[in-house]
């Protein structure tokens, strides 16, 4: 499918072929995975769909009501030298900050910064296991060590490891049908992968750790299809071990190196369980000094220029108009791993935000036309949390959209559901 030429979003930046481009990247997957299991489907899209997507947490409502947004001390501040940008949302990075500068509040921490330069905060913070970065320009970024260890690398990269056992004929109203998923990611980019998996038919679990819970709306946006279990990594290996044993996909979202001591090492999983594909999410990729940092959509975004092309009439840095770099390669990592399973072929495939944000910086700047509306296309469902209004994953599949329940979160056995029951239900376009 040709991208289509005009604009959904008022930003200097090619966000809408971005988005398209990676929604048409899946489709084309699905459909070779089709071919392969002899599944007579048709899988399509529209900027629509796609656009609304990309937007599912603000298109969310529970009730009725809109979810509740940045927590006060998430956002971009100004300090003595520079603007910072910080991610608070999660009460452990909010926690963080408040050790790092001792401000618990927004306005607590305007006052504080007032005598801190902007990489004093960013690495007071990061000290403290916290999120944060100065905002940089392109420039900046392109001479600091993680812009240039990673200037070369791809958005994606795939390392076959050895022939897997193929996948038999899929069911005629399920794509993923018998497809079995660990998901071991959090907040978009990794949950927007699975959730695509599930409501392609895969049996989707889902591990949190206990003491660090999700947030409710992150839930609730890319839930659907999806079991989750919370669970202590460090007490359940046994258990863990058998999943893996029959399991086909393990989707890792965890900064590089902090799942070693579990065992989630990708390349120490595989070598355990050679039948598995293994996605690997970063932020900041998987070489240079900040690799095994955590970070974000919008904390990548403020450190490698995209915020600079983002300022607003106050001179503030500002944000893409919607969390594309999470959205965008969770849709690519999900037809990745499809093609692994077209091509019955183990392995580990690589794929960061930092990568996803150097596709986006290297496009040719739009055309600058107003930017046209564009229908949400939504369903509504009941849930245990009440009435829900939600975006669905862009593809539909023989024109219907696909729509599957969401569960309570974290509640689910820590086993996979019978195979014979990994149906889902469609509804009409």
């Amino acid at each position: 499918m040709d991208f289509e030429p005009r604009r959904w979003w008022d930003c200097s930046l090619d966000v809408e072929r971005l988005a398209w481009t990676s929604v048409v990247q899946v489709k084309e997957a699905a459909e070779r995975l089709a071919k392969r299991r002899r599944a007579p489907m048709r899988f399509d899209t529209s900027p629509a769909r796609v656009a609304a997507s990309f937007a599912a947490i603000e298109h969310l409502r529970v009730d009725g009501r809109e979810p509740s947004g940045w927590a006060p001390m998430s956002g971009y501040f100004p300090t003595a030298k520079g603007w910072v940008r910080l991610h608070a949302n999660y009460p452990h990075h909010a926690a963080a900050i408040t050790r790092a500068l001792g401000a618990s509040t927004s306005d607590e921490l305007t006052n504080v910064l007032r005598e801190w330069t902007a990489l004093e905060v960013e690495s007071a913070i990061t000290q403290e296991r916290g999120i944060a970065v100065a905002v940089r320009t392109g420039q900046q970024w392109g001479g600091h060590p993680q812009g240039v260890a990673t200037a070369n690398d791809p958005w994606v990269a795939v390392e076959q490891h050895q022939e897997r056992p193929p996948l038999p004929a899929a069911s005629e109203c399920s794509l993923l049908d018998g497809v079995r998923v660990l998901d071991f990611t959090r907040v978009i980019a990794g949950p927007t992968c699975s959730q695509l998996l599930a409501c392609l038919g895969a049996d989707v679990l889902r591990i949190d750790p206990p003491d660090r819970p999700e947030l409710l709306e992150q839930h609730l946006s890319t839930g659907m299809g999806k079991r989750s279990s919370t669970i202590d990594l460090a007490t359940c290996r046994e258990n863990l071990e058998t999943l893996f044993s029959s399991a086909d996909v393990v989707l890792l979202g965890y900064r590089p190196g902090s799942m070693t001591r579990f065992g989630l090492d990708p390349d120490d999983l595989l070598d355990r369980h050679s039948h598995l594909v293994i996605a690997s999410l970063s932020a900041w990729g998987e070489r240079g000094p900040w690799a095994q940092r955590p970070g974000f959509d919008s904390i990548v975004q403020a450190a490698c220029g995209i915020a600079t092309y983002c300022i607003n009439r106050e001179s503030r840095p500002g944000a893409l108009p919607v969390q594309a770099l999470d959205h965008s390669t969770g849709y690519v990592m999900a037809a990745h791993v499809m093609d692994s399973l077209a091509n019955e072929s183990s392995g580990i495939i690589r794929i960061s935000l930092l990568g996803a944000a150097r596709t986006l910086l290297a496009y040719q700047p739009p055309t600058f036309d107003a930017p046209t509306g564009l229908t949400v296309p939504t369903v509504a469902m009941d849930s245990p949390y009440g009435k829900l209004t939600l975006v669905t994953p862009p593809l539909t599949v023989d024109r219907q959209t696909i729509e599957r329940p969401i569960g309570i979160y974290g509640l689910s056995p820590l086993a996979w559901a019978p195979r014979s029951n990994a149906h889902g239900t469609t509804t009409p376009h």
